[in-house]
């Protein structure tokens, strides 16, 4: 199994990088407000035991799509380093156990973009940092840089449509792309 971790901050184009990205493979889409909008369910965003109800979904998640055979999960995150170093270690372990790899790609784009698209009217409904204020939160509270590993990718989002990038990380790391004759 193969785990595509696309990382940056938020409206770096994680989750429409990650839709075109399963686009054109067999992938499986586990955006990070997944985790999040589920863990809300029961615990207040941020309150003590919010960010380990999240991990643990997560964790749920890649264990069983690891158990079960699915090939390739793209999962979305704001990795901040070096507090998320822990999460991502654990994520390597459940790959370590059924043979897989993780695929780390650091999504980057200038602040004018960050805060122009921060403003778009679908982040609201989806419960995403949706101000300039809120953005300014996030990058003041978190150190948003590329995972340290060796074959962590970056990709300019200014520099490349969603869909130029997904190709590019498809490209890049070889992934199966779908034919005519695949079946999702």
């Amino acid at each position: 199994m193969k785990l595509l971790f696309l990382h940056g901050a938020p409206a770096s184009g994680k989750r429409t990088v990650g839709e075109e990205v399963v686009r054109l493979t067999n992938g499986r889409l586990f955006h990070n407000h997944a985790a999040v909008d589920f863990a809300r369910t029961v615990i207040d965003f941020d309150a003590p035991g919010f960010w380990d109800l999240v991990h643990a979904a997560r964790m749920v998640a890649l264990g069983k799509a690891a158990e079960h055979g699915v090939p390739l999960v793209v999962q979305t995150a704001c990795y901040s380093h070096p507090d998320d170093l822990p999460l991502l270690e654990d994520f390597e372990a459940v790959l370590g156990q059924r043979g897989g790899v993780l695929l780390p790609v650091f999504l980057t784009c200038s602040r004018s973009t960050l805060e122009m698209r921060v403003g778009a009217p679908d982040r609201v409904q989806r419960r995403k940092v949706t101000s300039k204020e809120g953005l300014d939160r996030c990058l003041a509270r978190w150190n948003l840089v590329p995972v340290p590993r060796a074959n962590c990718h970056t990709v300019d989002t200014d520099a490349m449509a969603p869909s130029e990038a997904a190709t590019a990380i498809v490209k890049h790391f070889a992934l199966h792309p779908i034919t005519d004759g695949d079946e999702r």
